[in-house]
């Protein structure tokens, strides 16, 4: 036992003192730190060595300023603070043209246009898109999406400019629709980025006056009452056209039947007149007067004709009945 102090308190005994704490050295709190930085920088490291893509998403992996383009998705590993990962959604999207999407209001300064006649005419839009090339999609531009909704605008206008307002609002829909987005593929083809136009619908498209709309739609009505009635008028026909062609055909039948009678009855004629003429050429006397008597008896039937000799005695008797 260490006795370190004299008490006088305590009959002059020595009282003991405890014993005193050992500072830790300087080497081992270093040493502690950098233990700790490193299970951090080690954590750190584990957390940004590994990436997941979706079922829906690409990844561009740039290694040193180089891109590269993941497609598979899954769990992948990178090189921590080397490579830089930067995910890509390669579903379907779209943007509207003419009005707010989640409000449904009208945005007069995207919807009015003018037409080829000089009227306006409210027109909405709704534009569909996807990626491509994820790392065109990155690096060719700062806003792929923001260049193609300006590209619609302008083709969109450009090409509602050609034609009347009535193609517009009613019976030039799909034609226009189409022609926008042949010229808005050729145009992002040209400008290479990374993004495809997949589809493109006019929403709606109306004049910008209730009275202009009312008669629009007046002209729309009467254009299906003139459909309506060409279509009946083409149904009536497909019934009358069989009926008239059986009909035809069945003149016709009649016809070939009575030209063959006739030709049949004529060249019977025409045997029987050769006939005559040639018994006429042999006994022309007797053939006369066989004529005769046979003429007789059609314009005279029942006529009695008496043959007598010169002192008027009955020689010979004709009766024209037929017998």
């Amino acid at each position: 036992m260490d006795y370190q102090s004299y008490d006088p308190n305590e009959g002059g005994q020595y009282r003991p003192q405890p014993p005193k704490r050992k500072k830790p050295s300087g080497k081992k709190i270093v040493t502690i730190v950098v233990l700790v930085v490193c299970l951090l920088a080690l954590a750190v490291c584990g957390l940004n060595s590994f990436y997941t893509i979706g079922e829906q998403e690409n990844a561009v992996v740039t290694t040193f300023g180089v891109p590269q383009t993941v497609t598979s998705p899954g769990l992948h590993f990178k090189i921590p603070f080397v490579q830089q990962v930067t995910k890509v959604d390669m579903t379907i999207k779209g943007f509207t043209i003419g009005y707010d999407q989640y409000t449904n209001e009208s945005n007069p300064d995207e919807s009015l246009m003018i037409t080829s006649d000089y009227n306006f005419v409210n027109v909405d839009f709704f534009v569909e898109y996807r990626v491509t090339d994820p790392i065109k999609f990155l690096y060719n531009s700062e806003d792929a999406a923001g260049i193609l909704k300006t590209l619609a605008q302008s083709y969109i206008r450009d090409t509602i400019g050609l034609y009347p307002v009535d193609d517009v609002i009613t019976s030039g829909k799909n034609q226009i629709q189409a022609e926008i987005k042949e010229k808005i593929m050729a145009r992002m083809e040209q400008e290479d980025l990374g993004v495809q136009l997949t589809n493109l619908t006019i929403q709606d498209a109306e004049p910008p006056t209730a009275e202009v709309l009312a008669a629009f739609k007046d002209v729309e009505n009467a254009k299906q009452g003139k459909e309506t009635a060409v279509n009946n008028a083409n149904k009536y026909r497909s019934e009358q056209i069989p009926a008239a062609e059986a009909e035809v055909d069945q003149i016709l039948k009649q016809a070939e039947a009575a030209k063959a009678s006739r030709i049949n009855e004529a060249n019977g004629q025409v045997a029987r007149f050769n006939a005559m003429y040639e018994e006429y050429s042999k006994f022309p006397g007797i053939t006369k007067q066989r004529m005769y008597y046979e003429t007789m008896e059609a314009l005279l039937p029942g006529l009695k004709v008496i043959i007598t000799d010169e002192t008027g005695n009955q020689l010979n008797m004709f009766q024209f009945d037929g017998q």
